[in-house]
């Protein structure tokens, strides 16, 4: 492996492990690792062979162009949400991967 261009953030682990954690109410899988979270849509068919079921790896990282706070990312370099906001986050997260919640009865 190269090395990375940038510095691990010092709260990046614990803001993907609170994204995590919100995933769960939308029956997202999801795989916690030091710098990136794996979320996969158990229910929705991938692409290939290669991918068979829906996934994206989040990262947590500063946004330059936000002042360097710090926010979340999909693995195309998307940003999502600013990583204090899970909530937001979670949800861009399930609609990005076709997720719905199976607590969610007040509709």
């Amino acid at each position: 492996m190269s090395g990375s261009a940038e510095p691990e953030h010092p709260d990046a682990y614990a803001r993907l492990g609170a994204l995590m954690s919100r995933l769960h109410v939308y029956g997202l899988e999801t795989v916690l690792q030091r710098r990136e979270l794996i979320v996969i849509n158990p229910e929705a068919s991938g692409c290939c062979d290669d991918v068979p079921r829906l996934a994206d790896t989040i990262t947590c990282r500063p946004r330059r162009d936000d002042g360097g706070r710090l926010w979340l990312w999909t693995s195309w370099g998307e940003p999502i949400a600013e990583a204090n906001h899970v909530i937001d986050a979670a949800l861009r997260v399930a609609t990005t991967l076709r997720a719905t919640s199976g607590s969610d009865t007040s509709e």
